[in-house]
């Protein structure tokens, strides 16, 4: 993707700052027809000259489609324009463009796809709010049959702008142009795996409100705890990480993946008989045994915890939860810590503190009843929980209880493997332990989990990542610098 800003607006959100756009005085025939130059300058851009198809619908999708056919007919491309309804039917600034289009407007068909075109889809944008049926869908699957290339304006038609979700069908793009800002369905699957290559492009709207974001280091940097010449390890935390009797490598991920986030210390709190196998793994590592848990909550100095990877599930659990939480100490639940309060998690809702839950959808679906696109549900359980909540998948979503909310989209499908979230728990604890908010923290850590699996590649075991995320921290430093560089 390409564009200024992590921001994501909702089709709301952009319904109103082009309305803003407006009233303060710009036309919105010059957005139309900004937005269409834009789209004609990427076909121009990404392809050779070649003949298009340009689907037109029958609102304002379809007059930036009615633009782009001028435009590249005018710079000597073969355009053949479809348009889904009559002419006589446009209305505003969708009526202007057309009536500016002075070659043939065909009726949308499977005869305009003969020779395997380029396809420019205008058909719909990110407001459409009911599933494609008869000609549209019938051309938008026949698009697809033949696997022909697509330009899709705004969204591919069928997308929902807000959750991603395909109404009916949608084709699949290879280029997507958006303009002012991106929408969290160019980021939530399935519509992100539709999109292909996401332009976001200036058409001269500044963005209004929004309270959701893509997950990138713009969002959080500023709060990235970053050592100090003078510092020393307790000023960079100390994190707990509570351990069980038989999946000990749970935990064991989760203390060395904290660690290597910063904190300056980190101890294993385990059960009596099991420290040996847990002093095997990493000598940095303190072990405990687990009987010093109330002790280690009392040290001012302990600043986070980590509670659930591989440490069973039942009262135990919940007891060590509910101790970290009264404690006001930094905590993130995973795993076992979010089961062991499925039958009663008002438990934990009502409970001194405020976490950070990890579920995957599973875990989820255990603690809450949530249903809908998975923005909805993590906003919704935030606010329900009051906590922070990563809601873990290929496109995960961190949400805040006030509203706040991050898509991440940079996890490759090599992520998807044991222990892969033990490591992403200890990551967000160890942005904790040093002090990073608990939003910017989870957000942070989710990005640099899937940075440091894409530095893996293929082969990526859950080990690699802990390995690999000096190398995130270097580029994020080196990125620091460059942002702080002035020539004097």
């Amino acid at each position: 993707m390409t564009g200024r800003s992590a921001i994501l607006l909702t089709t709301n959100e952009m319904a109103a700052s082009d309305r803003a756009a407006i009233a303060a005085g710009t036309p919105g025939i010059e957005l139309m027809e900004a937005a269409g130059w834009q789209v004609a300058r990427l076909v121009r851009k990404h392809y050779r000259p070649r003949r298009v198809v340009v689907l037109c619908g029958p609102g304002n999708n379809g007059g930036d489609g009615f633009v782009a056919a001028r435009l590249l007919s005018r710079w000597g491309w073969p355009v053949v324009v479809g348009l889904l309804g009559e002419r006589a039917s446009l209305r505003g600034d969708a009526a202007h463009m057309a009536a500016l289009w002075d070659g043939p407007v065909h009726p949308v068909s499977d005869d305009l796809l003969r020779g395997s075109p380029l396809v420019i889809d205008a058909l719909f944008g990110a407001g459409l709010a009911r599933p494609l049926e008869g000609a549209a869908l019938a051309i938008v699957e026949r698009v697809d049959a033949l696997q022909l290339p697509v330009v899709a304006v705004d969204l591919p038609s069928g997308v929902n702008g807000d959750s991603g979700a395909v109404m009916g069908g949608a084709p699949r793009a290879e280029l997507t142009v958006t303009f002012g800002a991106a929408k969290p369905g160019h980021f939530l699957l399935p519509g992100r795996d539709l999109c292909g290559r996401l332009e976001v492009c200036e058409i001269g709207v500044a963005p209004l409100g929004g309270a959701t974001w893509r997950d990138l280091p713009e969002l959080w940097r500023d709060h990235l705890p970053r050592p100090r010449a003078e510092g020393h390890k307790f000023d960079r935390g100390h994190l707990l990480v509570a351990g069980g009797a038989d999946l000990t490598g749970a935990a064991r991920l989760a203390a060395r993946s904290g660690r290597r986030a910063g904190a300056g210390l980190a101890t294993l709190v385990v059960p009596t008989g099991t420290a040996e196998t847990y002093r095997q793994d990493a000598p940095g590592t303190m072990v405990r045994p687990l009987t010093s848990w109330p002790e280690l909550l009392a040290d001012h100095r302990v600043t986070a915890a980590v509670l659930g990877p591989g440490l069973g599930v039942g009262e135990g659990t919940r007891r060590l939860v509910l101790q970290a939480l009264a404690a006001s100490k930094g905590c993130v639940l995973d795993a076992d810590a979010l089961t062991s309060f499925a039958g009663n998690p008002l438990t934990l809702w009502c409970a001194h503190g405020s976490p950070v839950l990890t579920p995957h959808d599973g875990e989820f679906a255990r603690l809450f009843r949530h249903e809908g696109d998975r923005l909805s549900r993590a906003r919704a359980a935030a606010r329900e929980s009051g906590a922070i909540l990563v809601l873990k998948g290929s496109d995960t979503v961190v949400a805040a209880p006030d509203g706040r909310a991050a898509i991440a989209d940079n996890a490759p499908p090599d992520l998807a493997t044991g222990g892969a979230g033990d490591v992403l728990a200890g990551l967000i604890g160890g942005l904790l332990a040093q002090g990073m908010p608990q939003f910017e923290a989870a957000c942070a850590a989710v990005w640099m989990h899937g940075e440091a699996a894409s530095y893996v590649g293929p082969g990526l075991v859950a080990e690699d990542l802990i390995d690999y995320l000096p190398r995130v921290l270097a580029k994020l430093r080196e990125d620091d610098g460059r942002r702080s560089f002035r020539l004097v």
